[in-house]
């Protein structure tokens, strides 16, 4: 039987790129987001590439009241599932975020609430079947805030912690929590920004996820010299790094 894979948030560039690795193994995708009109450009070229299986469904994951219906309904089309992968969220504007609560909440709803709804019926349903993987895409901007993007890195950091304790919760019951972590990625979400031309290549992030979702590994840096990074600036000394234009 190929691989069940529910994919929430499945036309962000990451998960566009991952889901391209699955079809070509033959997995079995429902693509969950926004557009009808972009999920079916993406289904599309999945059955394409040799996908087994493609279903699309339309929500705003910020509607939480409406997961447990939204999941039931993916499992059943698929027949079961064996990979839950979380790839929504949004960046948000610092500045905005800085001057109306409103729009920082905005960003800590999308990145960590809604998040932690799906975790919590999806670790449920796996606990109960005794299997299963939820990969989840947090960020390495969650290790430690920087002016430049503290809301958004504080929606992140919160998530990594709670993935960090279901992980404890879960691990023991058959279930793998992988909490990925990636540096700057060439989507969408970061044209534009300074840099990005050296941002990492989303087909080799989606091939590191795919790999590490199959070698059941608990946290994922990529590319994989992030891992340096961050340890390094988390341990830059606050009266240091409090001086710094990051």
């Amino acid at each position: 039987m190929s691989e069940r894979v529910l994919v929430l948030g499945a036309t962000s560039g990451i998960a566009e790129a991952t889901c391209r690795v699955w079809a070509k193994q033959g997995a079995s995708l429902v693509l969950v987001g926004r557009s009808a009109d972009k999920l079916a450009a993406v289904a599309a070229d999945l059955r394409a590439r040799g996908a087994r299986l493609v279903e699309t469904a339309v929500a705003d994951l910020d509607d939480t009241a409406r997961h447990p219906q939204l999941l039931a309904d993916s499992i059943n089309a698929l027949g079961g599932l064996d990979v839950a992968y979380l790839a929504h969220g949004i960046m948000g504007e610092q500045q905005q975020s800085e001057e109306d609560f409103n729009a920082a909440a905005q960003v800590l709803y999308t990145n960590f609430l809604s998040p932690v709804s799906l975790c919590t019926w999806l670790s449920n349903y796996f606990v109960k079947q005794g299997r299963g993987v939820l990969a989840v895409i947090s960020s390495v901007a969650g290790e430690r805030g920087r002016k430049s993007n503290y809301v958004y890195g504080s929606s992140k950091a919160g998530l990594s912690a709670f993935l960090d304790g279901l992980r404890n919760r879960v691990d023991r019951q058959g279930v793998t929590v992988l909490t990925i972590k990636p540096g700057p990625v060439k989507t969408a979400m970061t044209m534009g920004m300074k840099g990005s031309e050296k941002f990492a290549d989303p087909d080799k992030v989606a091939q590191s996820i795919v790999d590490a979702i199959h070698a059941k590994k608990d946290v994922l840096y990529v590319p994989g010299i992030w891992k340096i990074i961050m340890f390094v600036i988390r341990h830059i000394p606050e009266s240091v790094f409090k001086k710094l234009n990051l």
